[in-house]
């Protein structure tokens, strides 16, 4: 990942109710969550929660697809992986001891029955 896109990503996750809405959508999985969902369980207004889907798909965290009359959201997973791998590439400064332990939370959180994190 790219300086530019991690900031985009990284700005994009910097207010509360997008960073909301993102972890919502990695908990939902892949199978992502229709945008009525989304507002009935963050409380967005829909106005608003165009908004943010729009900021955070513009920064590349998130995908839609339309099923029906509905519009299926669901986090984008490559890039998310590839922002983590961006802001840990120089952490442990050739001491992998310090990371460590954040592939252990990591592995507790992660939801078996979605391979979601």
């Amino acid at each position: 990942m790219e300086t530019t896109s991690a900031v985009l990503a990284l700005s994009a996750l910097a207010h509360e109710g997008r960073l909301a809405i993102f972890r919502l959508l990695v908990r939902a999985g892949p199978g992502g969550l229709a945008a009525g969902e989304i507002a009935r369980t963050t409380g967005v207004l829909p106005n608003t929660l165009s908004s943010n889907l729009g900021i955070l798909s513009a920064a590349g965290l998130t995908a839609s697809r339309r099923e029906g009359r509905s519009i299926i959201y669901s986090a984008a997973y490559g890039q998310m992986q590839g922002l983590l791998a961006f802001l840990m590439e120089d952490c442990c400064g050739g001491k992998p001891e310090i990371c460590a332990p954040l592939v252990e939370i990591a592995g507790r959180r992660c939801e078996p029955q979605t391979q979601a994190c």
